[in-house]
């Protein structure tokens, strides 16, 4: 499997509307376009061979030291190879487009140049569209321009001198030599556009240096306006920063919605079925990253995504039948049929190899819990039919709220009573009261509180295990649940509440190992699927932020800093931490990078408390 880098070994470059991994060896190996959501050009991680890729590198055999990281407070992407001969790099990045309206052309522009001494370059350029399946046909149009074109989508490539490219087949080739002070480029641009339309070249003659300058210029620019608004001045700033600007890279601006990875089919377990297709929006992690991206003191983020959420408000079909449903693709359709890739072997032969997710069908009641705090933190509904849609929203929620559902973790072995789920409807109806009393708004605010209230009483009564002393995954078990760890955080009760301390316990003797931790133990709580999977590197920033809030500030410290030892190179984070260390799931993912931005500031706030006191 050595054809297959690690998952943590990509950087992740992107213009809000899509986004693309490349490994530290300068291959892009994952790009889809002209949306997140879209069919692949590139996608080697998923098939080393079938899935096509471009690979611009150094072309020198051994002894060549090669360094992958980000310009600081950018989404410039640097790949440096150290040589006996020579120093050079191969800048990747997307010039981000903020605006409203879809586009169908993107580009991704590749800089390779010298800093000392003189170094060959390698091109490879094999697209292959429609996930590997679709042929495709290649046009030469002269030594620097060529145009492959794919059943919906073509990619033109264009390659300053001193780069003569030589098609082989359907696929393109190219080695050149740069020496010290020199630079070549290699614009990508794919063209979604009506077929008329993609017959000539994209934005006229091929790039020179002074365009390509520009667009650096530009790239470089928006990231740094861009984090202006960022308010964070704690302890971790290079990290928190990081995460931000990755929450932003898997926002499709369009419509302001976040998606939770730009990637699919990456396995929790190496060779095992738990593969899933991540390039869609979920309520719930949507909800969760632009309450961080606020905390931070990104507002557009939040009004964006504000707009697209009451349009799913006023939506009349879903695919589950739910007024809302757990995930939509980013344009808001709710239809995301599931589908086995079966001419993809796979990331390291994990298969299936799904596109779509069937759990958009599933009946999740957590997320009326997050859509309502998300806009508790938004503190704008939407003027007054926003406020009808979502009132009406809860006046149902009232009726049909205490049913057995698939749970936050989506689990496919049958419906349960999750008492995750129901905190989060008591969530809803705790914010729909204080929102409809602080904005004035008619509501049935009586009705409303007696059903907060009655399910207060329930999960006190039934999520609540004797035995173990703690809040537990389902009602009528024993089974302990770390997504449980967002009750202090959503109110429910105090995070020094007792039955929440020895709660606490008990999660840290048997769902943490040396700071990280496991969503819940799929043997004592089959979960419909065959396989294991690594600890959860979302809950594990959950932990952080509950034990700094319930003043075990020493192991919240401890737990926070050994979890940022298992970022990659460029400070990313896939979904979990497998048994080896190895970052493991689709990435970088949202949960992920959102929790360490919740758990930065939980954490400063606690430490500047106890150093206070201390003065």
């Amino acid at each position: 499997m050595s054809n297959y880098p690690p998952i943590a070994d990509h950087g992740l470059v992107g213009d809000l509307q899509t986004a693309a991994l490349i490994a530290a060896d300068g291959t892009v190996d994952w790009w889809c376009t002209p949306r997140f959501d879209s069919p692949s050009v590139f996608a080697s991680l998923l098939d080393s061979d079938r899935g096509g890729h471009c690979r611009l590198a150094v072309d020198v055999d051994d002894k060549v030291t090669v360094r992958q990281l980000y310009m600081p407070d950018t989404a410039v992407l640097v790949t440096r190879y150290m040589a006996p001969d020579g120093v050079g790099e191969v800048l990747d990045f997307m010039e981000p487009d903020p605006s409203t309206t879809p586009s169908a052309q993107h580009r991704l522009v590749r800089v390779a140049r010298v800093v000392r001494g003189s170094l060959p370059f390698e091109l490879i350029c094999r697209p292959r569209f429609d996930y590997g399946r679709a042929v495709h046909s290649l046009d030469h149009l002269d030594d620097g321009s060529v145009v492959f074109h794919g059943p919906d989508t073509d990619l033109h490539l264009q390659a300053t001198a001193p780069i003569a490219l030589r098609p082989d087949g359907t696929d393109v080739t190219a080695r050149f030599t740069l020496h010290a002070g020199e630079r070549a480029a290699i614009v990508l641009t794919s063209d979604s556009g009506d077929a008329a339309g993609r017959s000539g070249r994209p934005g006229g003659p091929a790039p020179d240096d002074e365009a390509i300058t520009t667009v650096f210029d530009a790239c470089r620019a928006f990231w740094l306006t861009w984090l202006r608004s960022c308010r964070y001045r704690g302890r971790w700033h290079e990290m928190v920063v990081r995460s931000a600007i990755t929450l932003k890279l898997l926002t499709y601006a369009p419509t302001g919605a976040p998606i939770a990875a730009p990637t699919m089919g990456l396995p929790e377990q190496i060779g095992g079925e738990r593969n899933w297709d991540y390039r869609y929006t979920w309520i719930r992690d949507a909800s969760l990253s632009v309450r961080a991206l606020i905390d931070l003191g990104f507002t557009d983020e939040a009004q964006a995504y504000r707009r697209w959420l009451r349009e799913r408000l006023d939506a009349t079909a879903t695919a589950s039948g739910e007024p809302l449903q757990i995930m939509y693709r980013v344009d808001g359709e709710p239809h995301l049929t599931e589908e086995d890739l079966g001419h993809l072997e796979g990331y390291r032969l994990s298969a299936p190899v799904r596109a779509g997710n069937a759990a958009a069908d599933q009946i999740q009641l957590d997320i009326y819990g997050e859509a309502a705090y998300a806009l508790a933190q938004v503190g704008d509904i939407g003027g007054i039919r926003g406020w009808k849609a979502f009132a009406g929203l809860l006046d149902w929620l009232a009726d049909h709220w205490d049913r057995p559902d698939e749970g936050i973790w989506e689990t496919r072995g049958g419906r349960q009573d999750f008492t995750y789920s129901r905190l989060m409807t008591w969530v809803a109806f705790d914010r729909g009261v204080k929102l409809a009393t602080t904005h004035s708004r008619p509501a049935d605010l009586g009705h409303w509180a007696a059903v907060r209230d009655t399910v207060f009483r329930q999960i006190v009564d039934r999520g609540w295990s004797e035995k173990r002393r703690a809040f537990v995954q389902n009602y009528d078990s024993d089974v302990l649940d770390a997504s449980l760890l967002l009750m202090p955080r959503v109110g429910f009760l105090a995070p020094n509440d007792p039955d929440w301390l020895t709660t606490l316990d008990a999660m840290d003797e048997e769902l943490v190992s040396d700071s990280l931790v496991y969503r819940y133990d799929p043997a004592a709580s089959p979960d419909g699927l065959q396989g294991s999977e690594g600890t959860f590197n979302l809950c594990s920033f959950l932990y952080v932020q509950a034990l700094a809030k319930a003043g075990r500030v020493d192991q919240a410290r401890y737990a926070f800093d050994k979890m940022l030892t298992y970022a990659n190179h460029v400070g990313l984070f896939a979904e979990e931490i497998g048994p080896s260390g190895e970052q493991l799931g689709n990435f970088p993912q949202a949960f992920t990078h959102l929790a360490l931005v919740d758990a930065a500031i939980a954490l400063d706030e606690e430490l500047d408390r106890a150093e206070s006191r201390g003065r």
